[in-house]
């Protein structure tokens, strides 16, 4: 039995993905053990009393999110942190959620003046909120979520800021927890936490209470995707320094050093990776030493699409945007002068990220071929994927029991049973859909160039609790 080159390279791109899923459990629980001995001890109490962390400010744009717009500000009013403010961006939303702002937060018209390095769209008025001063809401024309973000980064005060989705609450802890690493290293750029579905989640008082498995299963099955792809792939890429993405829902920045580079790009759906990718060209080319990572305890919760529909539109979004930050910074591919980024990163998300829907599918259709023309016999290449189907499954199942360590997790026992039946049905189906839909968005991307399609959102539950203001 002769392999051809092309049967070759397939096998072994099909063991190189294996290995590094093997390299990154292996990281994984290293660094978690690492992030159980740094809690034992350093108490979530002596980090509020050190004197040792920058304010931060707290940058939430805001399309049509009159649905999650309240329990998400409340969420971000209830952490606990020294000093901090929080800056909504009504980016020309036609809903009610200028209207929900001002009557559930007491707003008031306030007179700014700032200067603006950063183009962006018209700024209509800004608003403070009488009942809680650390509130600022801005009103503008609508641009796009990068506007939003780069109006709110100029109005900002402190030195750090934080972007947030407006369907997003923070653990009340999470904030402190990823900020004093700014404390550990002048070096450090940014700083991404763990982002978690908060479908199926109880929610009061601008936190979560209880998790529990929501009840559709698109939805459980982006919760066994998040946890994998947290825990184990953002852990191991951040580990060896090749992080090129932090979650546009949940990342905390230097502000000066994102105002240097121009802060977010327009013209692209995937305006978070492309910010790393520019943070990470612009250090190397100014041979300043820095660090881009992300740590696994502050945990930031996201509402994910409940239909088949909203999903197939997300991951198409995704994958735009990945192949359009790729071919901008196209540059640093394979060039040494932009050491293990160039070198290692760029290579690892176009090869098994950005074309893994070409290249997976591909493979499927060459076994068929290979089967057919007598090259491999039917039983083989079934054992073959069987073999593939039960390692990625046990990745999922190991990632799941890294997830039992982490401060909030899905507790109920039948539920944490479930959620092991779709971490198996993940490779059963799930992700042969999400690849077709990423391929798809790869032949099509270029003629969409900076569209993002219609989103829609979930009203979250809360009970009103009005915060009292940070101490200063």
């Amino acid at each position: 039995m002769n392999l051809t080159a092309v049967e070759f390279m397939f096998l072994v791109y099909f063991a190189l993905m294996n290995v590094g899923y093997a390299i990154g459990l292996t990281t994984t629980v290293r660094q978690l053990a690492l992030s159980i001995r740094r809690h034992q001890t350093v108490r979530f109490a002596s980090l509020l009393t050190r004197d040792t962390h920058k304010p931060i400010s707290l940058l939430v744009p805001a399309f049509n999110e009159e649905a999650t717009i309240e329990a998400s500000v409340r969420s971000l009013l209830n952490l606990r942190y020294p000093q901090f403010e929080v800056i909504v961006v009504s980016d020309g939303s036609r809903d009610r959620t200028l209207e929900e702002l001002t009557l559930r937060f007491d707003l008031h018209p306030v007179s700014m003046v700032v200067p603006l390095t950063i183009r962006t769209q018209a700024v209509r008025a800004t608003y403070r909120s009488a009942s809680v001063p650390h509130l600022l809401v801005i009103d503008k024309d609508n641009g796009g979520k990068a506007d939003a973000l780069n109006v709110a980064l100029q109005y900002a005060r402190y030195p750090l800021f934080c972007a947030l989705d407006a369907d997003s609450l923070l653990d009340e802890e999470a904030l402190l927890r990823v900020a004093r690493r700014f404390a550990d290293d002048d070096d450090l750029l940014v700083v991404g936490g763990t982002v978690r579905p908060l479908n199926g989640a109880v929610f009061r008082g601008g936190q979560i209470v209880d998790l529990t498995l929501p009840r559709r299963a698109v939805e459980r099955f982006q919760i066994v995707e998040y946890i994998r792809a947290f825990l184990v792939g953002r852990t191991t890429l951040s580990t060896y320094g090749l992080l090129l993405i932090i979650s546009g829902a949940f990342g905390l920045f230097r502000r000066d050093v994102v105002l240097q580079v121009g802060g977010y790009a327009h013209d692209t759906v995937g305006e978070d990776m492309e910010l790393i990718v520019r943070l990470h060209r612009h250090a190397r080319e100014q041979r300043r030493p820095y660090a881009i990572t992300y740590v696994i305890d502050p945990i930031c919760w996201t509402q994910v699409p409940d239909t088949w529909g909203l999903l197939r539109r997300q991951r198409d979004r995704w994958q735009r945007g990945l192949m359009e930050t790729l071919w901008r910074h196209r540059r640093m591919f394979l060039n040494p002068r932009y050491g293990r980024i160039g070198l290692v990163a760029m290579p690892y998300y176009v090869f098994f990220e950005a074309l893994a829907p070409v290249i997976e599918l591909t493979g499927y259709l060459l076994a068929i071929g290979l089967v057919l023309s007598g090259k491999f016999s039917a039983p083989f290449v079934a054992l073959f994927f069987l073999l593939a189907i039960a390692y990625g499954t046990l990745i999922s199942f190991s990632a799941q029991s890294v997830e039992v360590f982490l401060r909030q997790r899905i507790s109920p026992p039948g539920d944490r049973l479930r959620l092991l039946l779709f971490a198996l049905l993940d490779n059963l189906g799930f992700r042969q859909w999400t690849l077709i839909i990423r391929f798809w968005a790869t032949l099509t991307g270029p003629l969409r160039a900076g569209q993002w399609g219609k989103q829609e959102r979930r009203r979250i539950d809360t009970t009103d609790t009005t915060p009292d203001p940070p101490p200063s």
